[in-house]
């Protein structure tokens, strides 16, 4: 019979708990929990350490920091969980002990004054707020059983660490380590992981940068509960106590604006953005280029990049010279502007040239008006330097040796190769690829232009620059690691003008360096590769107008040097020359090796770096041929035919300068200066070297006396037999472009001996050289 009576109350007892089984399902269903980050995510971007460089309010403004439990210092976790849940690993979610004890205070009281909420509970709260009323704490305790059925105890913490307030619009431990604390909460203290444990409890009232005392004070209640709860000892209690609460205003945090923007329009759901910047770094070269833009003219803005050489991360990203800067429009990215990069692409036409084997570093070139061409730029300090060798044209950024070489790699084939390594040019008109590229003829940004210096730093090959940590690190080629180096090579020779001598002094950076002004001063660029990091400067205005006056070796080069400076790698070698790399001796004007040529022939010797063995000779550039062939009689040594009986000859050669750079030759040099004179007996049929122009006044060798008074003489340059207009030159110093017909008036400005060479269309020339002498 007891044991019929019993089967009513178990069948009770069932329904009751399927029943109420059945209804918490219910309730489930149909009030679901709100789901964490469900609401418009804030965002943070950070440096490759985690520091925060720019966040980003969500729509409700509030900045959260989404993190891990692993992220965060063991000694917060024991004392939040010391001072405000000790049981939270026991407990399903509310602990009826707690809220009794909390029932029995509020009663005592006749107000409320303590809750007796778990961590759960309180994630409840955070997650639904609710009045402080008996039916929302039903509803707390509720929405915390829920959690639990829902969430590990683990996913319960984190959720806390995230959501929990600290004043303002700060949520989350480590929002507020950063804003507060200036660190990671993964370095808090004892007496730090006390503060921020309390801190929650009363946000605004506790807040350490408002009220610090306040702050301190609960702190040290926490500190004495660990204490008391044998959690931590009393010493460490002690010495946490000395140190005072001091906190800093809450600033959010603006090092890099334009890149954060970037990258948050990027990735608009990416709570946080790990980018490759040094935190620390972008500091200082952010203060470095706001400090720089203030002492320029109005309006002007700096945008500067760093990028280490082997991974191509981008440690340091400025681009422009203060966010909050609108009269320099410190909101325009200069980093990624189109601009006219100036003479920097010249470096990349030099080691395409090597690779091609149309020069080695010392190959003659020639720096001298184009007559003969429709396209005749001029250098940057309008007069030209005659002969010079492939690296001086490139270390003077000079611009017709610079057009000449495009012309013979091709304008196509220069672009094609750049944008296949990344370096994809925007050409102005119909896109098609011009001498005037080399020149700043087209548009390039700052981030791509640095991306191609990387291949002068990394053995000709470059990759796209990475801005996010775990990117993927693609290779592409520009140029082989042989012509690579010899590029890098003749950069770093480049004199720096902030050095005496030009020299660099005793553990300085190393660096190779290029600068660039485009057309009309609106760009000025500085681009800098050390053993470690390769550098990009640019300055002018975002607007595109011109800064008269300001251009890359005097506005933007004094700020690389200082860059430089700033990261000091001083102590950092330079790779050694590839095995395709060869130091020889050469000779002009035949650009050959010295060995190979009759003595007679070396009129320079000069020291060059060879690439795979290749030593290309000078081009004739209006010369049939070179040496010059001819025949000279024995007897006299002067010019005969071929054919002449009668009379014992001997070949003779003759090592010709291109005639375009005969106005910077001595004499004996020049193609009259070396021919001899020819036998009157059988003179050969043309009159090699004897152009149509000839000079008819002044006369060859004539002497001229100074006329009374401190004047020199005052003649006439005349000329017969020229094509088209005639170029004058007076001891290589050019005069001017004037009509066959046109006399020209001429004061000498030196006494002694002048030349004098005129230069006609079509290359043909002639020279003179007259002695003035000095009256009693």
């Amino acid at each position: 019979m007891r044991g019929c009576g019993s089967r009513p109350w178990l069948a009770w007892s069932a329904g009751l708990l399927l029943a109420s089984g059945l209804l918490l399902w219910a309730l489930d269903l149909f009030y679901p929990l709100q789901q964490p980050g469900t609401d418009a995510p804030s965002q943070v971007v950070v440096d490759r350490q985690g520091r925060p460089l720019r966040t980003f309010p969500n729509a409700r403004r509030v900045w959260r920091y989404p993190l891990h439990l692993e992220q965060i210092s063991p000694l917060y976790i024991e004392a939040l969980l010391g001072y405000e849940d000790r049981w939270f690993y026991w407990h399903p979610g509310i602990n009826p002990f707690a809220l009794l004890r909390a029932a029995a205070q509020n009663l005592a009281s006749g107000r409320i004054v303590s809750g007796g909420s778990t961590l759960t509970m309180q994630v409840a709260r955070l997650l639904h707020p609710h009045s402080r009323s008996l039916s929302g704490k039903l509803s707390q305790i509720l929405r915390a059983l829920q959690l639990e059925w829902h969430f590990s105890k683990r996913e319960i913490l984190e959720l806390y660490l995230q959501l929990a307030p600290f004043g303002g619009p700060l949520e989350g431990v480590q929002a507020a380590s950063l804003s507060y604390l200036q660190k990671d909460a993964s370095e808090l203290t004892h007496a730090e992981a006390a503060l921020l444990a309390v801190l929650p409890q009363a946000p605004s009232r506790l807040r350490p940068d408002r009220h610090a005392e306040s702050a301190e004070a609960a702190r040290n209640k926490v500190l004495e509960r660990l204490t008391s709860q044998g959690i931590w000892s009393q010493a460490v209690v002690q010495q946490a106590k000395l140190e005072r609460v001091y906190a800093n205003s809450f600033r959010p945090p603006l090092l890099a604006p334009l890149l954060a923007r970037r990258l948050r329009n990027r990735f608009p759901q990416q709570a946080v953005i790990r980018t490759t910047l040094d935190g620390e770094l972008q500091a200082m070269v952010a203060e470095l280029a706001k400090n720089y833009a203030q002492q320029q003219p109005p309006g002007v803005s700096v945008a500067l990049l760093v990028v280490e050489n082997r991974s191509a991360e981008v440690l340091a990203y400025v681009g422009s010279a203060g966010f909050l800067d609108d009269k320099r429009l410190g909101q325009v990215d200069m980093v990624r502007a189109i601009r006219s990069p100036g003479s920097t692409l010249k470096p990349f036409l030099y080691g395409m040239a090597l690779d091609d084997g149309l020069i080695h570093s010392a190959s003659l070139l020639s720096d001298a008006p184009r007559h003969r061409q429709a396209y005749r730029p001029a250098n940057f300090h309008r007069g030209h330097e005659g002969p010079v060798s492939a690296s001086r044209a490139l270390q003077q950024s000079l611009n017709v040796p610079a057009v000449n070489l495009l012309e013979q790699l091709g304008p196509g084939s220069f672009a094609n190769r750049l944008a296949n390594a990344g370096l994809g040019l925007t050409i102005p008109g119909d896109g098609r690829p011009n001498p005037a590229l080399i020149l700043g003829g087209a548009g390039i940004s700052l981030e791509r232009l640095l991306q191609g210096y990387l291949a002068i730093a990394n053995n000709g090959q470059t990759h796209p620059l990475r801005l996010l940590l775990g990117e993927p690190n693609t290779t592409r080629f520009l140029l082989s690691p042989g012509a690579a180096w010899i590029v890098r090579q003749i950069l770093a020779e480049t004199p720096r003008p902030d050095r005496l001598g030009g020299h660099r002094v005793r553990d300085e950076t190393r660096l190779a360096w290029k600068t660039g002004t485009s057309y009309g001063f609106r760009d000025a660029w500085a681009v800098g590769v050390t053993p470690r990091y390769s550098l990009g400067v640019w300055l002018g205005r975002p607007d595109g107008t011109p800064v008269p006056g300001h251009y890359g070796a005097l506005s933007a080069a004094p700020l690389l040097f200082r860059l430089a400076n700033l990261l000091a790698d001083g102590n950092e070698a330079w790779s050694s020359a590839p095995p395709s790399v060869a130091e020889v001796q050469i000779c002009w004007p035949l650009g050959t090796l010295k060995q190979q040529q009759p003595e007679q022939h070396c009129h320079r010797n000069l020291t060059a770096w060879s690439l795979d063995g290749q030593i290309p000779p000078t081009p004739n550039q209006g010369l049939d041929s070179n040496p010059l062939k001819l025949w000279v009689s024995q007897d006299q040594g002067k010019r005969i035919a071929s054919s002449c009986p009668g009379v014992e000859k001997q070949p003779l050669q003759l090592a010709l300068w291109p005639p375009a750079l005969e106005p910077w030759l001595p004499f004996r040099q020049t193609r009259l200066g070396q021919l001899p004179a020819a036998d009157s007996r059988c003179p050969p049929a043309s009159m090699i070297g004897a152009a149509g122009l000839q000079i008819i006044s002044p006369n060859h060798q004539a002497e001229l006396t100074q006329p009374g008074g401190d004047a020199l003489p005052q003649i006439m340059l005349k000329s017969l037999g020229a094509q088209g207009k005639v170029s004058w030159y007076v001891n290589g110093e050019f005069l001017g472009r004037f009509p066959a017909s046109q006399d020209i008036a001429y004061r000498f400005s030196q006494a002694g001996k002048n030349r004098i060479l005129a230069l006609d269309e079509q290359g043909n020339n002639d020279q003179v050289e007259v002695e003035i002498l000095i009256g009693e």
